[in-house]
């Protein structure tokens, strides 16, 4: 046994380029003009050259001039292509042009994202980007107290970042105006729409003014994003960086075949393998993340869980104990992750396969990122075939499948259709409906981030 799980985890190796230069630290292609030569202020240029950015991403190069002469814009994007650069460089750079002061409750900049975890992140970009600045922005997302976030707003803000349930409390409860809005950012649009977010989001937008500049972002392109943009983008430019819904290339997948009830001794049999630097584990549900955590535990593997009953403390305690090494080891739902950009993360594992397809994307795109490659491994049991078929069929290729290892199915099991020709029966976790393909949960309880 020990034999077949070294081979099984030698063969799921991650590649040897373990520490490559992100592709923004590479020397320009431009003789180093850069940055500079995308029309970027001197306070900006210096706060990008603190990060060691050199060299534009491709959504960065091609969105910056347009969004710095204020057209519209519809951005399709996968994870780690420096989106938020693209967007947060210029919006610095045209609200310090204009030196108008914030009204008191009101914000210039609006950026509105699905989780708290991302919309930290960008709060924490517009900080780094705009140090030079003296511009004030501020962060408020829901599962913490609001009196500081209504003391920020009170203030008045260039750049409000804000999730769509705590941003409409607060409008309600007459803390914030939406009336000097000047440009508007919605990030993560499909997002939005798997949560159940996209009324509240329809509610926010019919509240501000016009006209102003709008930016949207999506990785995916569903029917429903493709609508509200055609109603809220005005000739905008258009940037796609990569194909809609495709993988990225330095990204090794497999799939695992494996019973249902082998799927935690396969995970811990992974695990082991010291050769896996930073895995990010994917249930589809609450309960399942923390009972792989247990189960984890008791084969000696430390791991901790972000999902969303954990506090926000909780979540950034984690987070932060995977970010710097830590804990090696962190499994999540797939809300709760949406946010993470670490660059270190070596694989990601579907410990269950999700039932939307585009998600799987979304996942895998967790490593990877900044230059690097990654491994994405994925546990099949008999129920989640037709969701391999799905994301198969999306990604347009067939995700090679490991034949040797301890779990697997017996043999042909895995080939056999399932007998309804859909999964059968609830997933991992008590309570938890199943969402239908492309909704994510619409027409289901909405949650609030």
């Amino acid at each position: 046994m020990k034999d077949k799980v070294h081979m099984l985890t030698t063969s799921l190796a991650a590649p040897q380029q373990t520490a490559p230069l992100p592709p923004h630290a590479l020397p320009a292609a431009d003789g180093g003009a850069g940055f500079a030569a995308l029309g970027l202020i001197e306070p900006i240029l210096r706060a990008v050259q603190a990060e060691n950015y050199t060299r534009p991403t491709p959504i960065q190069e091609r969105s910056i001039p347009h969004l710095l002469q204020g057209r519209d814009l519809l951005g399709c994007a996968q994870t780690g292509t420096g989106k938020t650069a693209a967007f947060a460089l210029p919006i610095l750079q045209r609200l310090s042009a204009s030196h108008r002061p914030a009204t008191p409750r009101s914000m210039r900049a609006l950026i509105l994202t699905p989780t708290r975890e991302l919309a930290s992140q960008i709060d924490d970009s517009f900080r780094v980007y705009g140090r030079h600045l003296g511009l004030r922005h501020a962060v408020i997302f829901g599962g913490v107290g609001q009196q500081k976030q209504v003391q920020a707003l009170a203030r008045g803000l260039d750049i409000l970042v804000a999730t769509p349930g705590r941003l409409l409390d607060l409008l309600g409860q007459g803390y914030a105006k939406l009336n000097s809005v000047e440009i508007f950012v919605l990030d993560e649009a499909d997002r939005m729409l798997d949560m159940g977010f996209i009324h509240d989001v329809k509610r926010v937008i019919a509240g501000l003014p016009r006209p102003r500049q709008t930016l949207l972002f999506s990785a995916t392109m569903p029917p429903d994003i493709a609508r509200l943009a055609d109603g809220i983008l005005v000739d905008p430019t258009k940037v796609a960086v990569t194909p809609v819904a495709s993988t990225a290339e330095r990204i090794e997948q497999w799939v695992l075949h494996v019973e249902r009830g082998n799927k935690p001794a396969l995970l811990a049999s992974i695990l082991k393998d010291s050769g896996i630097a930073r895995a990010l584990v994917f249930t589809r549900t609450k309960h399942g993340a923390n009972k792989v955590v247990m189960q984890l535990g008791k084969s000696g593997i430390a791991a901790d869980a972000i999902h969303g009953n954990k506090s926000q403390n909780a979540r950034e305690r984690a987070l932060a104990a995977f970010k710097n090494g830590r804990m090696r080891v962190l499994v999540a739902t797939d809300i709760a992750a949406r946010g993470i950009d670490i660059d270190g993360i070596s694989h990601v594992v579907n410990y269950d396969l999700p039932n939307v397809p585009e998600t799987y994307v979304h996942r895998i795109g967790r490593t990877a990122r900044a230059g690097a490659s990654g491994v994405a491994i994925s546990f099949c049991d008999r129920e989640e075939r037709a969701y391999l078929r799905d994301i198969e069929r999306l990604i347009r290729k067939s995700v090679p499948v490991v034949e040797n290892h301890p779990y697997r199915m017996p043999e042909g099991a895995a080939a056999q259709p399932a007998a309804t020709g859909k999964p059968t029966g609830q997933p991992h976790g008590h309570g938890q409906q199943r969402q239908h393909r492309g909704g994510g949960g619409r027409g289901g309880r909405r949650r609030r981030r």
